[in-house]
């Protein structure tokens, strides 16, 4: 489970931003946070808002920018632990508009937990080499983390943990050091490490080749509970199947007792999306995973996408901590009665053309108050009191 992300010096952001999915202490929807004893409760969804080149997209290219550079090269090497479905690589560039920044690298620091431990991973990279990084660990509810590794420049410095292992320290400039490990050796603390990373989802649903890509599975359970979904979202679609030779999906449908078959490529743009995303959504939520989509809400229908929402805040459906982050440009489910005010964030240019986020949570009124958790959230945003506003002022 995902606890927090900070990062700086990527593409639109040149300070150090944090986005936070740890529950603020509020009393809206306490039933669905993700709870643990001894440590933090955690939101199972987070959504962020904001106007084109605000800023949301690439806050979802930095996760998925740490997460590839971590995974890639353990997949390229064919030393996988877990099913990775991950859409593509993401680069690292720096933030462009100021003469220091594109010298110094992009920085990444994430915490992440397990069933037993609270894991920290910092990534410091330049122009693809890996000017610095570091493993630490914790027991969830303890205080003092054990270092795993520290690395700067060439140099790499051991925790107890590995010295056991009698590890290489030698490894590319261009390679993670977490990747090497988990490439080379099998050591406990690195594969747990390792399969957290495997484990994300990402998905753009703003490229419309991502709606071509589709699990396709065989299994009857599994099957079953896709079609089970699109007909309670009010897709009627009684079965599917995937001809081989012609490498195509097809839809069936019984009207007036006759089967029809319909190919994928003739269903409407929302079904598309739903039969492209819902077997990545049960994947996810069958194995407790974390799922990043960018334009989650394109194509789709508002009350599908809020349907979507609440399969992640159902703890009968979401019973293994999976998470959801997305981005949407649709007003219509920025509602308090679909999220609470730590879940939704907003992402927006300064003054100095840089990228910031910040949560509703955050926001405080003109009696510096918080925003009420009554609020109407889509109409104060339309009217401009939340900030990253999309629409051009005077209209």
């Amino acid at each position: 489970m995902l606890c927090q992300f900070s990062f700086q010096n990527f593409m639109s952001y040149r300070e150090e931003t944090t986005f936070d999915l740890q529950a603020a202490a509020i009393p809206e929807f306490k039933d669905s946070l993700i709870t643990k004893e001894k440590c933090s409760a955690l939101l199972p969804v987070s959504v962020i808002y904001g106007p084109n080149g605000g800023g949301k997209t690439n806050l979802i290219r930095a996760l998925s920018c740490l997460i590839t550079t971590v995974v890639k090269p353990i997949h390229d090497l064919g030393s996988t632990r877990s099913h990775i479905i991950v859409q593509q690589r993401t680069v690292a560039e720096p933030f462009l508009f100021d003469a220091v920044s594109s010298k110094e690298p992009t920085e990444f620091e994430i915490f992440f937990r397990t069933e037993k431990y609270e894991y920290r991973y910092y990534l410091a990279v330049w122009k693809d080499e890996i000017s610095a990084e570091a493993l630490d660990r914790k027991t969830i509810g303890g205080k003092k983390p054990a270092h795993i590794f520290y690395r700067e420049g060439e140099e790499i410095t051991l925790g107890n943990i590995l010295n056991k292992e009698n590890v290489n320290t030698r490894v590319n400039g261009r390679m993670p050091y977490l990747s090497f490990l988990a490439i080379n050796y099998n050591i406990p603390v690195i594969v747990e490490a390792q399969e957290w990373f495997e484990s994300c989802i990402i998905r753009n649903y703003g490229n419309p080749t991502a709606e071509m890509r589709i699990m396709i599975s065989d299994d009857i359970k599994t099957k079953n509970q896709i079609l089970l979904l699109l007909n309670e979202m009010g897709i009627d679609v009684e079965d599917y199947r995937f001809d081989e030779k012609e490498e195509k999906l097809y839809t069936v449908r019984t009207i007036e007792g006759e089967k029809y078959e319909l190919s994928f490529d003739h269903e409407s743009e929302g079904t598309k999306k739903l039969i492209a995303a819902l077997p990545v959504i049960l994947v996810a939520l069958r194995e407790g995973r974390l799922v990043i989509i960018d334009e989650l809400d394109a194509k789709l229908h508002p009350k599908l996408l809020r349907y979507v929402i609440s399969m992640f805040k159902n703890k009968k459906i979401n019973q293994y901590g999976a998470q959801l982050l997305f981005t949407s440009h649709d007003m219509a489910t920025m509602k308090n009665t679909i999220f609470r005010r730590d879940e939704i964030w907003f992402a927006a240019l300064n003054e100095r053309h840089s990228s910031q986020i910040y949560s509703l949570y955050e926001i405080r009124r003109e009696d510096n108050e918080r925003i009420n958790s009554t609020a109407a959230f889509d109409k104060q945003y339309l009217e401009g009191r939340y900030g990253a506003d999309p629409y051009l002022q005077g209209i």
